[in-house]
């Protein structure tokens, strides 16, 4: 089954049918599902914030959200995450698929082995944390729907609730960030510990602080988000179509 993750503006997916809802219980909490048919194919679908928005990123409970995932099927996961451009190449409005990460989180739960596992500490490679397949699949998808998409982009995780200083920004543009957000770690760690194939597709609502010298503001972001929202979800849709049952 494949599975959605989606953030801030993106609290249903419109043509999801024959649609239900299931509560999974969790060691971390108990998660509501949406089950249905999306894109030819059953999904499981998740807003992380909440249906009304009411979770602020460092309250999310990560690790609910992908064990009720992995306990119900799920083999895929698709994740949308809002975020800033810091790269001049991404203004609001353009959509890039995710290939690494750096992360600036603090006093997250990140791992579901907080303890040794059969007497030994769990480690877990995050050489390429996401999946090929899928990346390869949103790649394919964006081609024959027309849809410009970056295929290649670095994730900076920052904590919030706030945004970031320009002076923060400059810095991740000298380490390398395209973009910056705050819901993309450790959900993307929980996936790969959890053996669900993960793949996230940025969403650019806005330039970063300190990227145009005007100041941030959640009208301008929610105008962004509300005009790339039927590619997006045209996207998602197609993309759906296209991932082998084996791999979602």
């Amino acid at each position: 089954m494949l599975a959605f993750i989606t953030g801030s503006g993106f609290y249903e997916l419109p043509d999801l049918t024959d649609q239900e809802s299931r509560t999974v219980t969790t060691a971390w909490g108990d998660v509501t599902v949406a089950l249905g048919r999306y894109g030819g194919r059953k999904v499981a679908f998740i807003p992380r914030h909440g249906s009304d928005h009411s979770i602020p990123p460092h309250r999310i409970e990560y690790r609910a959200n992908i064990r009720a995932l992995a306990d119900i099927g799920a083999t895929g996961i698709l994740a949308v995450n809002v975020v800033g451009g810091i790269d001049e190449a991404l203004p609001p409005g353009a959509l890039a698929c995710v290939d690494q990460f750096i992360e600036f989180t603090k006093g997250r739960a990140e791992t579901f082995f907080d303890e040794a596992v059969d007497g030994s500490v769990r480690h877990t490679d995050m050489t390429e944390p996401y999946d090929a397949g899928l990346r390869a699949a949103l790649v394919e998808a964006a081609t024959e729907l027309g849809i410009e998409l970056a295929s290649t982009a670095t994730y900076v995780c920052t904590n919030g609730p706030r945004f970031e200083t320009s002076a923060e920004i400059d810095f991740y543009r000298r380490i390398g960030g395209h973009v910056v957000g705050m819901t993309g770690y450790p959900e993307v760690a929980l996936a790969r510990e959890a053996g669900i194939p993960y793949a996230a597709l940025a969403v650019v609502s806005n330039p970063a602080a300190g990227m145009t010298g005007d100041p941030l503001t959640l009208e301008g972001i929610w105008a962004v988000l509300d005009g790339v929202r039927p590619d997006l979800l045209r996207l998602l849709a197609h993309t759906a179509g296209l991932i082998p049952p084996a791999r979602g």
